[in-house]
């Protein structure tokens, strides 16, 4: 007997002579033990999943510190991996900085030292010209979608090397929580490409290879190598670029040619524009009066600004227009066209060329010069948005919008009591790590979190679903605009830029279907039979697709009863009536 499961592009199979992690729940049937072969290598009480929950629970809580419950929860997903994703869902808003952001800056810094069971592949530099077969090595016969990263720039926490595959696992793991992909059908990807860091090299706990990281030239080889090897082994396959150094070479080069995209440029820009749209709205100040200055001209800054250069297009501005309400601030200042330094390419499309020969050498100045009615930072400088700067803010504008975006909270450029205390309570407040409820001058006030899980899951499902040939900049921004219109009748009423975290799966349908339209109107996708399906039949069509891991344990205990169902009676010892049993087991009805 074979176990099937619906999910995007894939099905599931549970084979008896092969038990994986979530054949030991503890909520199976004996029944079901005994097909699966795991009778008695469980304990035999048959848990209901409220025990299950309030003991997994129970556990979380007697950890002291966050990365105790990290690895917690880390062995409890290698462990029983459908009763991990049950409760990610059950308690998204819990458990999500655990398993994600905040925590796992830690977790990455100390990969090495806490290591404790495989997760992920990982391929080294040495590993060049044989590519191809430690993919073979990978367990799962289909993968759906990849996270890869070399570690070179692990939040705002530099170059980790092979540690920061904290990240990749757990952004994967959002994946199958928010949007429902299916556990077997991800691969979390790290790339051993040396490192920078001097003190893991010559760390002996260090698992990476002691090298110093290659040069811009070898990682491109080595990349094209790789995008090669995991199309043709996983044809379709998505892949997600996270994290790297400098990621704009490798999205300029793969993403017309295979179906992949970048967070870090992408979708931050995408969640932010989302946010941004819902705070435009709330300012009330139309998009050709907007002036935002971004602290903060890497690669997640220049990404974002660039998205909200396209929500301006589409209020109507000329491209020029819409990049002229924009002043980028990087460690040397406002960038400009004469600043007499060579600017990073990326950063050219926003040099100003109207500062009439001066030059404004920090955030301050710059802000004094602007006055700004957005104030935007993905700096990773804890703490720059100052009070002097919020409180400009607040007496320059109605409703200033205030989007501290840096990770992870440590390095958020101010906190959320501070931006509504310096702005007497009128800041539009978004950030990247997450705040908690404030209570001021007698009223409570929940902030927005520009968190990427709000759009990556979704991207990642409506391009699996559509069969998507590439990720088009129409479909990011597809996905922000679904996002946008995401919330429901009481979070506008509470003025929230953002959906309540809780409804992530729901809002990953929102997102989903965005983007499997936008797919379909750029002529990427080859699923074509979505085309003619209208909106709401299109929704249910997702939802149905996604993984749902409270309905793993139940089909398989179903399946097992019809399955014994179907077995004629005969007659038992001392006129009883009996069944036979699965796998050779005395069964009776009486089983549950």
């Amino acid at each position: 007997m074979t176990v099937t499961t619906n999910s995007p592009g894939v099905s599931s199979q549970a084979v008896a002579s092969a038990p994986d992690t979530g054949n030991f729940d503890t909520t199976h049937s004996v029944a079901a033990r005994k097909y699966l072969r795991t009778y008695g290598l469980t304990p035999p009480g048959v848990d209901s999943y409220d025990v299950q929950a309030s003991r997994c629970l129970g556990q979380l809580a007697l950890k002291s510190t966050p990365i105790e419950r990290y690895l917690y929860l880390s062995s409890l997903r290698n462990s029983n991996t459908h009763l991990f994703y049950r409760l990610v869902v059950d308690h998204m808003k819990d458990l999500t900085p655990l398993i994600y952001t905040p925590v796992v800056g830690e977790a990455c810094q100390r990969w090495s030292e806490i290591y404790q069971q495989p997760e992920g592949l990982y391929i080294s530099y040495s590993d060049k010209g044989h590519i191809a077969s430690v993919l073979n090595n990978w367990p799962q016969k289909n993968v759906e979608i990849t996270v890869v990263t070399d570690g070179s720039r692990i939040l705002g926490l530099g170059d980790l090397g092979i540690n920061g595959m904290g990240i990749p696992v757990g952004k994967l793991s959002l994946y199958i929580g928010c949007a429902g992909i299916r556990p077997e059908a991800t691969m979390p990807l790290c790339l051993d490409l040396g490192t920078g860091n001097k003190a893991f090299r010559e760390d002996p706990l260090y698992l990476g290879s002691r090298r110093e990281k290659v040069s811009p030239q070898e990682e491109q080889e080595f990349l094209d190598e790789l995008m090669v090897a995991l199309t043709e082994k996983w044809p379709g396959i998505v892949i997600q670029f996270e994290d790297f150094k400098n990621p704009f070479p490798a999205l300029e080069r793969y993403a017309g040619k295979y179906t992949c995209f970048n967070d870090d440029i992408q979708g931050t820009g995408a969640v932010i524009l989302a946010g941004f749209i819902n705070a435009v709205k709330r300012t009330g100040v139309p998009a050709k009066d907007q002036r935002a200055v971004f602290f903060g001209a890497g690669s997640a800054g220049v990404g974002v600004a660039k998205q909200l250069v396209a929500f301006f297009i589409s209020e109507g501005l000329t491209e020029d227009q819409a990049r002229r309400c924009f002043w980028l601030v990087d460690t040397k200042g406002m960038v400009t066209d004469d600043r007499g330094d060579k600017l990073a390419e990326h950063k050219v499309y926003f040099s100003r060329p109207d500062n009439v020969g001066k030059q404004y050498r920090s955030l301050e100045e710059t802000v004094d010069f602007v006055r700004p009615t957005i104030l935007m930072g993905l700096s990773t400088i804890g703490g720059s948005f100052t009070p002097e700067l919020l409180t400009k803010m607040g007496q320059w504008n109605k409703h200033p919008v205030i989007f501290p975006l840096s990770n992870p909270s440590a390095n958020s450029e101010c906190n959320y009591e501070d931006a509504m205390k310096y702005t007497n309570g009128t800041a539009v407040f978004a950030s990247g790590s997450p705040f908690p409820t404030l209570e001021f001058e007698g009223k409570s006030y929940t902030p927005g979190q520009g968190n990427n899980m709000y759009v990556f899951p979704g991207i990642g499902l409506g391009t699996i679903l559509s069969k998507a040939t590439t990720v088009t900049q129409s479909m990011i921004y597809a996905s922000a605009e679904a996002l946008s219109t995401a919330l429901n009748a009481e979070e506008r009423a509470a003025g929230w830029l953002y959906p309540e975290i809780q409804r992530i799966r729901e809002v990953s349908v929102v997102v989903a279907a965005g983007v499997i339209r936008a797919a379909q109107q750029a002529g990427v996708d080859r699923e074509i039979t979505l085309r003619d399906m209208g909106d709401d039949k299109l929704s249910a069509y997702i939802s149905q697709k996604m993984y749902d891991p409270h309905a793993e344990i139940q089909g398989i205990d179903g399946e097992v009863q019809a399955m014994i169902s179907d077995v004629p009676a005969t007659n038992g010892i001392n006129g009883h009536t009996q069944r036979n049993g699965v796998n050779g087991y005395a069964q009776t009805n009486g089983y549950h």
